[in-house]
């Protein structure tokens, strides 16, 4: 897909540079509520959370869910390799939230005897290797967050990348292996609508936005995009574009 994004000269806020709702962006919000209240009634409390990275889609969940006093809890991996304005954007949030913030960290001796056996930069020398680190610090920590659960909410949508060109604003294709449901009520939001949400609502956000990284992962594995450069191409960027992904939204 094009980016919008200018390339990298004089700063700008992410909100000065992408806030350009489309035309039916009330529908999409409202379309966004309703589904939320949907996911939120769906089981015994709690039988329902939010993942969230802290990105730009996942604070506006996570804002929608406090605005309209939605019993969801949200939870981030604190994967040990985050950024520090994610780290402090993490504080910021579980400060704030009339929603419980709940952090789930890998296990320290796996991470430990990975590092040991591979090094602390491992992830460059192999897909294999990369997906391996991903396993430690993303995929184990979120079964344990996803363990009981019946439903999950993230911050997906279709202008993201090709491999997520067709992402249902209800998933249930992992109903049969995992149990689970999956809600992605920002599907159909373009950028432009995330940011003038963002924008509007004056809601925090990561500042490593306003640094030309739209899409914010662990921190030897992101990096800020240039003009015309795809939207997710600041991460992973020294692997194939089909392999981008850490398995946190793979279908089985």
């Amino acid at each position: 897909m094009s980016s919008s994004l200018l390339s990298r000269g004089a700063p700008a806020k992410a909100t000065t540079v992408h806030a350009r709702p489309s035309a039916d962006f009330a529908t999409k919000l409202e379309q966004t509520r309703a589904l939320l209240r949907q996911a939120a009634a769906l089981g015994a409390p709690g039988a329902v959370t939010q993942a969230s990275s802290l990105g730009a889609e996942d604070v506006v969940i996570t804002h929608l869910i406090n605005a309209l006093a939605l019993d969801i809890p949200v939870f981030v991996l604190e994967t040990g390799a985050l950024h520090t304005e994610t780290l402090a954007l993490l504080e910021r949030t579980q400060a704030h939230s009339r929603a419980p913030i709940v952090v789930y960290k890998p296990e320290f001796a796996a991470v430990i005897q990975f590092i040991r056996q591979n090094g602390q930069d491992a992830m460059y020398r192999s897909i294999e290797l990369r997906k391996a680190c991903c396993q430690i610090r993303k995929m184990e920590p979120l079964a344990r967050a996803l363990a009981g659960k019946q439903a999950w909410i993230t911050g997906l949508r279709r202008e993201q990348s090709n491999a997520r060109a067709e992402v249902p604003q209800i998933d249930t294709a992992e109903v049969a292996s995992k149990g689970l449901t999956k809600f992605n009520p920002l599907a159909d939001w373009t950028l432009g609508d995330v940011w003038h949400y963002i924008a509007e609502n004056g809601v925090d956000y990561n500042p490593l936005h306003d640094q030309f990284y739209p899409s914010i992962g662990c921190a030897p594995c992101t990096r800020a995009i240039s003009l015309g450069e795809d939207f997710r191409s600041g991460r992973w960027w020294w692997e194939d574009e089909a392999a981008k992904e850490c398995g946190l939204h793979v279908k089985s």
